[in-house]
């Protein structure tokens, strides 16, 4: 999701990488759901997330769409996200006691909170914390790679930059293209080929992101 703001408001001027400690913990948020009740359809959902949310949840992409997830506009790119519960802002996955019900297959969007992500134009990142978007006191230090909870954080930085790209090159289309129609069989080609298509989910995801990737090289 691309945002016009200034670092120099948002964080606190530094950037990090997943090897860094940063102060950013919060006593697993006990008391406290502020953060997933005002995110409204910002919990935008890359392949991975929804393979996760898929083998949690077990449910297929298409059943999720019934309840849990929708597609919505990010940028140039239809993308699906986490739906939010009817009469408020609050993240749909809440239960009555403002506790995560995916918690262990949340999304990187999630996983990342209250950090952020700042790419080059290069497409590499690092990551800064957003320190007015947490409210929980007394914070305490973390690794930011223990943080993500991720098993490979080498192998999901990577996949984060290739999809990050793919994303923008898609944006970069839409604003060359001259055609609408075109635009839009690139977007619902992007939703077929890395959402709609069934993964194995008791195989590794990367293997199978990255054979559809190639696909679109070839």
């Amino acid at each position: 999701m691309l945002r016009d703001v200034n670092m120099d408001e948002i964080s606190d001027g530094k950037l990090y990488t997943s090897e860094d400690i940063v102060k950013i913990t919060s006593d697993e948020c006990r008391g406290c759901s502020e953060c997933c009740r005002i995110v409204g359809d910002t919990i935008v959902l890359d392949p991975l997330d929804v393979f996760n949310l898929s083998k949690s949840l077990n449910k297929s992409f298409a059943e999720m769409m019934e309840k849990e997830i929708e597609l919505r506009m990010v940028d140039s790119c239809i993308l699906p996200n986490i739906m939010m519960q009817e009469e408020t802002d609050a993240c749909g996955m809440l239960d009555e006691n403002g506790r995560c019900t995916i918690h262990k297959s949340r999304p990187g969007f999630c996983r990342l909170f209250p950090l952020g992500r700042i790419y080059d134009d290069e497409g590499d990142f690092k990551y800064f914390i957003q320190v007015h978007e947490c409210p929980y006191p007394e914070k305490g230090e973390v690794k930011i790679a223990d943080w993500l909870g991720v098993s490979d954080v080498l192998k999901y930085e990577k996949y984060v930059k290739d999809w990050h790209s793919l994303c923008r090159n898609i944006n970069a289309y839409a604003e060359e293209c001259k055609d609408p129609m075109q635009l839009k069989k690139a977007n619902w080609m992007l939703i077929r080929l890395f959402y709609e298509k069934p993964y194995d989910l008791n195989a590794d995801f990367y293997p199978q992101f990255y054979a559809r990737l190639e696909t679109l090289t070839k």
